[in-house]
């Protein structure tokens, strides 16, 4: 068996859960465990799916870090301020959904697979970390189009893509990114920069959609050769240049906000996938009796049998 590493964004694929499994399911208390068990089968899926010998559940220790913020303030602010009513891209955790996070944390514990964030950081740059620090195969199961910038045909880093829903996963690779967007990944970061992501909360640069960041990005690599253009006059027209000098101090911090990080100080993280052994299936029974995990813990540890 070729070893792969598999990363998971843990909150996006827990909200995507808790819309997605109704909230009738509950524990013998009367406590909601849908988020729970539609996050357990998600995994169980990716494993018979993928077949990944390593597994880990990446937090967000700092969904929104203040360093992040003070470069550009409007950063996730909606997702701040939103009420939660429709959607997996709001950050706001509602109440059913709050309550069940160490539910999940306790879950994911029983059955072996290693959660890893650390402070004043998102599961992004825990993510951007591990897949660039990685001497195997990777994929990095999330539905934010920013971690496409890990994306590394010559590492075999790939995005297991889930905004079309667990049905209709997309594998983005580097040939994908360049037919979807017309960048390579490595420019991806300096395309979300110049496009904005509202998403996010970054304006981008006024008057530059897609197409144009694209066509810029074409022409002068990245963003530093886009700068330098524009300082010089050369290369692109009057209307885009003054668009790009208009933005500078925005075009100055912007990078820094939507690159991942990469060479955070995580330690040696073990995620190899393993049997469970006869006490932590006994622990896990126990955990899933308590919390009404059902068969979603039954699937998950016959799911990890096989590795």
């Amino acid at each position: 068996m070729t070893d792969r590493l598999m990363l998971l964004d843990s909150a996006s694929l827990y909200f995507r859960a808790f819309y997605g499994v109704p909230d009738t399911v509950k524990a013998p208390d009367g406590s909601p465990v849908n988020a729970v068990r539609g996050f357990l089968d998600i995994i169980t899926r990716l494993v018979i799916t993928y077949e990944p010998t390593h597994l880990v559940a990446c937090w967000d220790d700092d969904w929104r870090p203040q360093w992040r913020v003070d470069l550009i303030p409007s950063y996730k602010t909606h997702r701040v301020a939103e009420v939660v009513e429709a959607g997996p891209d709001v950050e706001v955790v509602p109440d059913p959904l709050e309550v069940q996070v160490p539910v999940i944390r306790e879950a994911l514990t029983a059955v072996g697979i290693p959660i890893v964030g650390i402070a004043e950081h998102e599961a992004d740059d825990v993510i951007g970390t591990l897949a660039t620090t990685a001497t195997m195969p990777v994929d990095v199961v999330t539905g934010d189009r920013d971690l496409f910038q890990l994306v590394d045909d010559a590492r075999d880093v790939r995005v297991i893509y889930t905004a079309r829903g667990m049905s209709n996963l997309e594998i983005l690779t580097d040939a994908t990114v360049v037919t979807k967007y017309g960048v390579l990944p490595t420019q991806y970061a300096d395309f979300a920069v110049l496009r904005g992501d509202s998403s996010d909360g970054l304006p981008g640069v006024a008057g530059v959609g897609e197409k144009t960041a694209a066509t810029l990005l074409a022409a002068h690599g990245d963003l530093t050769g886009i700068l330098a253009a524009a300082e010089a006059g050369e290369g692109m027209s009057a209307g885009v240049r003054a668009k790009i000098l208009a933005s500078l101090p925005y075009l100055a911090v912007a990078p820094t906000v939507v690159e991942v990080v990469r060479d955070l100080p995580l330690g040696e993280v073990d995620s190899r996938l393993r049997p469970l052994t006869d006490a932590q299936r006994a622990d896990a029974a126990a955990l899933a009796e308590r919390r009404g995990l059902g068969t979603a813990m039954d699937r998950i540890i016959a799911a990890l049998a096989t590795r």
